[in-house]
């Protein structure tokens, strides 16, 4: 569907990523800080059977042209549920069933089942971004209304895009994620000193259970990885959802094995080994990286290792993060270990705005307490993290 705008613009809504070619979108994808608006990771996801209409995600891609030229762009998902967001919204949507307004569809901005921050619209360097922006978002305030689609939602956004939204009508909703941040650590032992002495023996204890359940652990990233470890890691992911997170089996295998060749450079491995053993793995966690960033994604075993969950999914990650120069280790979704272990919580942000008017109102009439209930829980995790006395930098955007 091609509107005309003004007259030096169009504006398409696109039904899959395929039908923009992978150079046009990642000249505007490429140069940001975040993996996950690119354009192999998002076709994958639509290739793959995981991010489609029949699972709830109905790929609706907004794109600006200038005559053939791609020169903005934002992934979009129309939504019949909440699942896979992991900003959870539930209370709005009984707010709304109470109202009898019609909740679903919505309208949402995010790489599917993706709670990493970087979230924007896509915008070639050289173009006008806040004239771009003021067009995009008549556009889907246009398409909004036209398909009765209840609200328009952006999730994880990226915090300097976010005070450009405010200023075109969005509402900020403010959640924590749990990030640790490169203290200019010169090794392993360096981090460990920003605990206090008995989580420092906590740690050590950990770690040396793994060594003690006789793995070794090793580091696989890009061309470093076999091409038979792609359908090893969907084994993984699937046997932890089965285990603990029921009905969140967003990934299908297929998407896993093809992330190789076509995204293996972004790809980092821990994988878990039994000593003499060079075949396959005993467990392992999936990360990304791109630039100074490393992301956490999941993780599974099919043997249970004391402590091998904390050595995959935290120490490894963070040792191959001080040694490469990674300055921010977002290691994914949950808090509850993360915490302990040097992950504070950090403020993230969505954005919304209702087109019905009574829950705009409401939206905008009580947001600013619930951030401010939502900061105080931040800042109470914080207070009690297991850090010695020495000043800790918790900003790390």
């Amino acid at each position: 569907m091609v509107e005309q705008i003004k007259p030096k613009y169009s504006v398409a809504w696109l039904s899959n990523l395929a039908e923009i070619p992978q150079a046009e979108w990642d000249a505007l994808a490429l140069p940001l800080n975040t993996p996950f608006l690119e354009w192999a990771w998002i076709n994958n996801l639509e290739t793959s059977g995981s991010a489609i209409a029949r699972t709830g995600w109905q790929s609706c891609h907004l794109t600006v042209w200038r005559e053939r030229n791609l020169i903005a762009a934002a992934p979009f998902y129309i939504k019949s549920h909440s699942y896979g967001e992991f900003v959870f919204d539930h209370q709005w949507a009984d707010l709304s069933y109470r109202l009898g307004v019609e909740y679903y569809p919505k309208l949402v901005g995010m790489t599917p089942f993706t709670p990493a921050t970087g979230y924007r619209f896509l915008i070639a360097p050289e173009e006008n971004e806040e004239e771009l922006t003021e067009l995009m978002v008549a556009a889907i305030d246009h398409f909004c209304d036209r398909n009765r689609i209840s609200s328009c939602n952006f999730l994880f956004v990226d915090p300097d895009w976010r005070a450009l939204m405010e200023n075109f009508g969005f509402s900020s909703w403010l959640h924590h994620s749990y990030i640790w941040g490169n203290q200019n650590f010169n090794s392993f032992d360096d981090y460990l000193q920003m605990f206090n002495a008995n989580q420092r023996r906590n740690i050590k204890r950990e770690r040396k259970a793994v060594v003690n359940a006789g793995l070794e652990m090793r580091v696989l990233a890009g061309e470093e990885i076999p091409h038979y470890l792609y359908p090893l890691i969907y084994r993984f992911y699937s046997n932890t959802c089965d285990k603990f997170y029921w009905g969140s089996k967003y990934l299908t295998r297929k998407f896993f094995e093809q992330l190789y060749p076509n995204y293996s450079d972004r790809i980092v491995l821990v994988a878990a080994y039994q000593e003499g053993g060079d075949k396959k793995p005993v467990g392992m966690s999936f990360c990304l990286t791109k630039g100074n960033n490393l992301y956490g994604r999941y993780w599974g075993c099919f043997e249970e290792y004391n402590c091998l969950h904390f050595e995959a999914c935290y120490y490894k990650p963070i040792e191959w993060a001080i040694n490469n120069g990674i300055t921010m280790f977002d290691p994914g979704a949950g808090g509850s270990h993360k915490k302990r272990r040097g992950f504070p919580a950090t403020p993230n942000y969505s954005l919304h705005r209702f087109y019905n008017r009574r829950m705009n109102q409401i939206l905008r009439n009580y947001i600013d307490e619930i951030n401010q209930m939502e900061q105080e829980e931040i800042d109470a995790i914080n207070h009690e993290l297991p850090f010695s006395k020495r000043e800790i930098n918790f900003d790390f955007e």
